[in-house]
């Protein structure tokens, strides 16, 4: 029997000196983990030898797995699925004592910007007096000239920034670049640090790290009290799901408790802002904005916006609506800027920058560009205002000895006659940071985006940490690292303990509450189709399965007859599913089949999916983790077409059971379970109208059960065989089998008692009346009278019920703000 290797040599101890030795003898003395104590990175690297042994790679998988279970992702602008965001198991490590340093310069620039930016729109007194050239800032596209002499409600243009932030070789922090208009990552960065925290759970108290919430609750307070009312209705402004960063965008307003809002969520009505919600117009009282600000307002800005809100920036000056960052910041990102604003710092504030910005020279003056001209080959050459010049058709900034040729030829020409579109500026080089490879630990340059947001008190506020990006090759050039290839989480440490801070209130001090709160019109839109898709796509898979069990499947057992065929193919083809197959014949309907299962071109089962899919996709604020992974889950590939079947079955009865069992009783599962009724109504009826009336045969008798999933039920009741009565009472009129027609109009009629009216007169609203009309329809029905003319009206009035309650309940357009009884609160 072999000798067990001696433990000193299996410790995560052990492990972590060999990993940082190894590392150090073959990274450079710019590396931070170089230059720093090997103290904190030791009991790091202890905590991943703890989880993963010997072995890294599993130390990655894993912090993957807890990001995509947490949700993160993100999207490439042109791609129509996101990607799981890339998280490094090796976190950045920041001394205490050199983040005070980063945070008062962090602090410095957001003052700095802040007064610049109200001096623009303001008396413009940094062009006046010459700091500025007006070119410079009337010549940016993100100057908005309809926001000059607006004062923003609670006096402050900034209420959030990103910075993003390169450590060079020796340690210094410089500032490469600023974010204003819509500063994204800061879900990221809390997404990260959940994903890590839940991967190294021991090293928040073994190296005092500071904490996240502190900062989202100084920002959540800061933006309430710029509000006029006491208890404000704050909203995050969001393009959309394929906005790149919608699945963080989605995170935030979920843990900070703001509503996930779209254009078409909102309203302008006199000077204020309303989103559209099932109980009629609310009050948004700020948004925090993820739009690009010249689509805020057709009426204020670009007219061509078909996502913003006419009327929003009215709203706004009349003091009735914050918006952070205040439309028009942006100009300040143009790279030009960071020409002046060392200058600026000095003379406004008597004081150098903290953290001092790459060097910059804007080529619309003359003596900058002839710096830039001379030096064309020592510099990165780049846009002046962020945006494609002709000379950089890719908009990208590039070092200048890269640029040869007729393309450099290009580029100096048109430099000669709109200088004011080009900047210059130092190549900064960057220090490099650990991440695991394929072949362990390398070097790899990086950047830091950090934030800061304003707080209650109106001071900024800094969170520790932010989030770094990491380069795939170890080319240091700040220029040609792009976006980066993995991100890491940035962890503050130090020699105090950090008391633990929850954005979660006392519980002594919170008010109980049993209302979810505010349901926007588009996501009660959302939860109703999501439901409708579901039942649709299960019922279509049901009558593909009847099909291949009995009628292709030679295994099987006996064929349904050729009028039962028809009649589930009539079904299929007047649902869109697959055109009307050649003949009856076993390879026709083989072909029928797999498309009504899996054809793209059709209202096919993958259609549907993928219709499901997207909705899922748009509301991954209020669904749970496991419904979305089931709605991305790929489309079967493996097996015969009954077995992919059986497989999306399952998946399908997976999805009824979670929406059944762990959704609350909310006015959103309301919704849901208000479209798979509707739905499971409408199958159910045409149902019965192909297979359950007069002269009905056996198999279609049969078949009828089959689709209701009502075989078993019948024969527990019925000992004698088929007979149409019994089985057409069964499937469309017995009020307790969950699957008959009488249920599903139980089920609406309750669902419609419970949603909100809007007036309290206590009658009936349309839909309601509708609903009732349905119920007393099938209460009086008798199975041996049912006929196609009485099935034919259910299904008539099963749509114009499925209208009413589009009509009431998901506003959109101006028509519901003329609207009678529409609630302003």
């Amino acid at each position: 029997m072999a000798t067990a290797p001696a433990s000193s040599l299996l410790d995560a101890g052990t492990h972590a000196a060999r990993w940082i030795a190894e590392y150090r003898a073959r990274a450079t003395s710019g590396d931070v983990l170089c230059a720093q104590p090997d103290s904190a990175w030791s009991g790091m690297f202890e905590e991943l030898a703890a989880i993963a042994g010997d072995d890294l790679g599993q130390a990655r998988d894993r912090v993957q797995r807890h990001a995509e279970d947490i949700g993160t992702g993100f999207r490439i602008i042109g791609e129509s699925e996101e990607r799981p965001w890339p998280l490094s198991p090796v976190p950045l490590l920041i001394d205490h004592d050199e983040w005070r340093h980063i945070e008062a310069g962090i602090v410095q620039r957001a003052d700095l910007l802040e007064s610049i930016t109200a001096d623009l729109y303001g008396d413009a007194s940094l062009v006046t007096r010459g700091l500025l050239p007006a070119a410079l800032v009337g010549g940016s596209p993100h100057f908005l000239r309809p926001m000059a002499g607006l004062v923003p409600p609670g006096g402050h243009h900034l209420h959030f920034v990103a910075i993003d932030l390169g450590r060079g070789p020796t340690g210094e922090w410089r500032v490469l670049a600023d974010h204003l208009r819509a500063p994204a990552g800061a879900g990221y960065a809390l997404e990260n640090r959940l994903a890590i925290a839940r991967t190294l759970g021991g090293l928040q108290a073994r190296l005092n790290v500071q904490r996240h919430a502190p900062f989202f609750a100084a920002f959540r307070d800061g933006l309430a009290a710029a509000c006029r009312r006491v208890e404000p209705r704050i909203g995050l402004l969001t393009p959309g799901r394929y906005s790149a960063s919608y699945a963080e965008q989605a995170h935030l307003a979920r843990y900070l408790g703001f509503l996930l809002v779209e254009g078409a969520d909102l309203a302008a009505l006199e000077d204020k802002l309303y989103v559209r919600t099932i109980g009629g117009l609310k009050r948004v009282d700020a948004l925090w904005n993820r739009v690009d600000p010249r689509l805020l307002d057709p009426l204020a800005f670009d007219s061509h916006s078909r996502i913003g809100v006419a009327g929003l920036i009215d709203a706004a000056a009349a003091g009735n609506l914050v918006i952070a960052n205040a439309p028009g910041a942006g100009v300040l990102e143009s790279p030009a800027f960071g020409a002046f604003l060392p200058r600026i710092a000095a003379r406004e504030t008597g004081r150098d920058l903290i953290l001092p910005n790459i060097a910059t020279w804007w080529c619309g003056q003359d003596a900058a560009r002839a710096c830039v001209t001379e030096d064309f080959d020592t510099m990165l050459i780049g846009s002046a205002f962020g945006v494609a010049p002709l000379g950089l058709p890719d908009g990208i900034a590039r070092p200048g000895s890269e640029i040869t040729g007729p393309e450099r030829a290009a580029l100096l020409a048109d430099m000669e006659r709109r200088p004011q579109d080009y900047v210059g500026q130092e190549i900064v080089r960057l220090s490099t940071m650990p991440v695991v490879t394929d072949s362990g630990l390398a070097a790899r340059p990086f950047t830091v985006r950090v934030f800061a947001a304003r707080g209650g008190d109106g001071g900024w506020t800094v969170l520790p940490g932010g989030f770094a990006r990491i380069a795939e090759h170890p080319d240091p050039r700040a220029s040609v690292m792009g976006q980066g290839t993995w991100s890491a989480d940035v962890v503050v440490h130090g020699g105090e303990t950090v008391p633990p801070v929850s954005l979660l209130q006392p519980t002594d001090t919170i008010h109980v509450r049993r209302n979810p709160g505010t349901l926007p019109s588009r996501v009660a839109d959302n939860f109703f189709w999501l439901g409708r898709y579901l039942e649709r796509g299960e019922a279509l898979l049901g009558i593909i399965r009847v099909m291949l069990g009995n009628s292709i499947d030679a295994d099987a057992g006996a064929a349904l007859g050729a009028e039962t065929v028809g009649g589930l193919v009539s079904l299929v083809v007047n649902g869109g599913g697959a055109p009307q197959p050649a003949t009856l014949r076993r390879a026709d309907l083989s072909a029928f089949a797999r498309t009504a299962l899996e054809d793209g071109d059709w209202h096919s089962v993958r259609t549907i999916n993928r219709l499901a899919r997207g909705i899922g996709q748009g509301s991954r604020d209020r669904l749970a983790a496991d419904v979305i992974r089931l709605l991305d889950a790929p489309f079967p590939s493996r097996g015969g077409m009954l077995d992919r079947a059986g497989s999306l079955q399952r998946r399908y009865a997976a999805l009824s059971g979670l929406s059944a069992e762990h959704m609350g009783r909310t006015a959103s599962w309301r919704f849901h379970d208000l479209g798979r009724r509707l739905e499971r109504a409408t199958g159910m009826t045409r149902a019965v109208r192909a297979f359950g009336l007069a002269r009905a045969s056996g198999d279609d008798l049969s078949t009828l059960l089959d689709l209701a999933d009502s075989q078993i039920s019948y024969r527990q009741r019925y000992l004698t065989g088929l007979a149409r009565v019994p089985v057409v009472d069964l499937v469309a009129l017995d009020p307790n089998n969950p699957r008959s027609l009488a249920y599903q109009i139980v089920r609406i009629c309750e669902h419609l008692g419970q949603l909100p009216v809007l007036e309290d007169d206590g009658m009936e609203e349309p839909q309601q009346a509708q609903g009732t009309v349905l119920q007393a329809i099938i209460t009086t029905a008798t199975a041996a009278a049912l006929d196609d003319d009485i099935l034919g009206d259910v299904e008539r009035r099963l749509f114009q019920l499925s209208e009413a309650i589009a009509r009431r309940y998901f506003l959109q357009g101006a028509e519901p703000l003329r609207a009678a009884g529409m609630v302003l609160a």
